[in-house]
């Protein structure tokens, strides 16, 4: 080894281990926060293999997103910027691939669509529709790349210090928003969300929101109005999606056990809202909320 792979060497391997224990470290935050959602009483608690998946998953994910990035960077490096379609390379291939990938890996061998004749065209037009869905799991987000649309997300800005995660929402063009309401106009303000929303549609790319705003599997949170609003205000329709993680998903022992009788995701997809039908935000919100849960398992009532 030459003075110079000495050098590099240096530099290359504090990094690296940075990175690994970066990786780790939000790997773990991952599998915390996802435990405390299914420690509901009315809901099957995680077991020991499946906070091994929950943490492999997320080892999977950030690595496997961060890998994307670097070969997004060299793709555009040697294309060059004007020939390289960064957005559709990191959401459309990356993002798809990933999410799909993951489901297969750790969940289950398929995912479940119903309705597919509701889902936008691969290219809608101007305005877009809005999507929403409801939000239980981590794997919701995995679950809905199998729709094999393109769109664009709401995202807390701290996802973007996820490794890997957050550098390829940046690229995919995705919207970072600051959960705690402040008065400057920040890229991640409120104000901001609404204008790259209205422009995200008028440019017939849809967006897709969890207007409950945070995971809660078991409990049915109601919606906030962000989603409905800019739907209004664009006279988009909204496209509700449920979503149906099985109780077994973290728990069972697939891939170990194969994938014989493993209990699927469902995503049903409902026939469009049309948002010019409607003059108030409440009852479009209602309309919609209801249904979203009419096809989902109900854990709020007693057994």
């Amino acid at each position: 080894m030459g003075v110079l792979g000495i050098i590099i060497s240096f530099i290359v391997a504090p990094v690296a281990v940075l990175f690994d224990l970066w990786l780790l470290g939000a790997s773990a935050g991952a599998t915390i926060q996802e435990r405390k959602i299914w420690q509901n009483k009315k809901l099957p608690s995680i077991n020991p293999f499946g906070l091994i998946k929950v943490f492999l998953l997320n080892v999977c994910w950030m690595g496997g997103t961060q890998l994307g990035v670097i070969l997004g960077l060299l793709k555009r490096a040697l294309m060059g910027k004007k020939n390289m379609n960064m957005r559709d390379f990191c959401h459309n291939g990356v993002e798809r691939m990933v999410g799909q990938l993951l489901i297969r890996l750790f969940v289950g061998p398929e995912v479940i669509i119903r309705g597919k004749e509701n889902l936008p065209p691969e290219n809608p037009g101007s305005p877009a529709p809005v999507m929403i869905a409801n939000h239980d799991s981590q794997l919701d987000i995995a679950a809905v790349y199998y729709l094999c649309r393109s769109w664009r997300w709401i995202a807390k800005s701290s996802v973007f210090f996820l490794p890997g995660v957050g550098q390829l929402m940046y690229f995919g063009g995705h919207v970072f928003i600051d959960r705690v309401k402040k008065k400057n106009k920040s890229s991640t303000g409120a104000r901001n969300l609404y204008i790259k929303s209205n422009e995200s549609l008028q440019e017939g790319v849809p967006m897709f929101f969890f207007p409950q705003g945070t995971r809660r599997l078991g409990e049915r949170l109601p919606f906030k109005d962000g989603a409905f609003k800019i739907a209004m205000e664009n006279k988009s329709q909204i496209v509700p999606i449920s979503i149906e993680i099985p109780l077994t998903a973290w728990n069972s022992m697939y891939p170990l056990q194969g994938g014989k009788d493993v209990a699927p995701i469902i995503l049903t997809i409902h026939k469009p809202v049309d948002s010019k039908d409607f003059k108030e935000l409440e009852p479009l919100k209602n309309q919609c909320f209801d249904t979203i849960y009419s096809v989902l398992p109900d854990y709020t009532k007693e057994n």
